[in-house]
């Protein structure tokens, strides 16, 4: 009877972990407007220069690396 307890156990937290990620056809509803941190363009660019001001680089929101030079 135990082993049958582990056995369900093992799988349920197998299958658990089955299922991540966005579909690709899930990513047109999560690409809206109204899916973003922050969806008012006027405190998006506030919050971006104070961000780029502070960590004195340039650009960096959808590519890799910085200020610093190390890609």
């Amino acid at each position: 009877m135990k082993r049958i307890a582990v056995a369900a156990a093992l799988i349920a937290l197998l299958s658990g972990c089955a299922d991540l990620g966005v579909k690709p056809w899930q990513r047109d509803i999560l690409a809206q407007p109204e899916m973003q941190l922050i969806s008012d363009p006027v405190e998006a660019g506030l919050d971006d220069h104070i961000y780029f001001s502070k960590e004195a680089t340039s650009g960096g929101r959808g590519f890799g690396g910085g200020g610093c030079g190390c890609n």
